[in-house]
């Protein structure tokens, strides 16, 4: 996604430093490295067994692979002994490979484990959250993180069905109940859409990875070093859209109003949507947008 358009406008300076915070199955990382120069070096991360794995087939020495969250970037450079990097580029969601994958829980198009952990050796899986947590618990979650307006008539579905005795467990039984509990949908989006989304997002901490990732990102990078974001729904393009908006703006302390402003930290260079031809290889890109910004040279 975005493959040409992130790489080129991350990349400032060939033999600069840079990360590629998801991995996934290495295409905006292999791009990454055809643009750097035999100095250049590339870190990428992902909190997938399966993508970092999938790794060792680049055979590159300017690269190198760490099992990590985005979020962990500061520990993974500290440890690299790394104070600061060129450009960090995130490619937020879901990857394809995830998706495609029955028993990674993902879709609700294949029927499987009701899992969606990113990283299946952390954390509690989404069957263990629904078994556990309450109706308003549970319906919280719906409604903030699908912006899903049935997400009570979900969630109360989902809590009679555990105390009956069958707690979902599967894709497909969660599916089948979302779409018993919606009473409309939008044209051409499965009624389970939001719900799986809310799930995935919550199971994974994604928000929450997101702006620490953002945070530690304008820390890390050098003065000119770029930033590039590429989301793929409203909650996460909201985020990103904010603190770039946020980080490019002089501020203004209301408690001392003689006092100089605060400096722009960032420089918003844009975002892009995908064209009708991506959309059309890749249906998934319809919702994509990046977003790109420059770390000034005032600290």
């Amino acid at each position: 996604m975005f493959l040409h358009e992130a790489v080129e406008a991350l990349v400032t300076d060939p033999a600069g430093t840079y990360v590629d915070g998801t991995f996934g199955r290495g295409g905006h990382s292999r791009h990454l490295l055809e643009h750097l120069a035999p100095t250049g070096r590339l870190l990428a991360l992902d909190r997938d067994p399966e993508a970092v794995a999938a790794a060792a087939a680049v055979q590159d020495a300017r690269f190198s692979i760490h099992h990590a969250n985005f979020a962990e970037l500061p520990s993974v450079l500290a440890e690299l002994g790394i104070a600061q990097v060129d450009g960090v580029l995130l490619d937020l969601g879901v990857s394809s490979p995830q998706i495609d994958t029955p028993a990674r829980g993902f879709s609700f198009r294949f029927d499987g484990p009701l899992d969606m952990r990113m990283d299946p050796s952390r954390g509690e899986s989404a069957a263990e959250f629904l078994e556990r947590a309450d109706q308003a618990a549970i319906a919280e979650v719906i409604r903030d993180y699908g912006e899903e307006r049935f997400a009570v008539s979900i969630s109360k579905a989902l809590v009679a069905r555990r105390e009956s005795g069958q707690p979902v467990r599967t894709t497909a039984q969660l599916a089948q109940l979302v779409a018993g509990a919606v009473r409309t949908r939008e044209a051409g989006q499965d009624p389970a859409t939001r719900t799986f989304q809310a799930l995935r997002i919550f199971v994974n901490a994604e928000l929450e990875a997101l702006e620490q990732a953002l945070n530690d990102s304008l820390a890390l990078l050098k003065p000119g070093g770029r930033l590039a974001v590429i989301a793929f729904h409203s909650l996460e393009d909201r985020i990103v859209k904010t603190f770039i908006a946020r980080e490019s703006k002089h501020a203004f302390d209301r408690r001392a109003p003689f006092a100089e402003p605060k400096p722009l930290r960032l420089t918003a260079l844009g975002r892009a949507k995908p064209g009708a031809a991506e959309i059309a290889a890749n249906p998934r890109a319809r919702s994509a947008v990046l977003r790109v910004a420059e770390r000034t040279a005032v600290a």
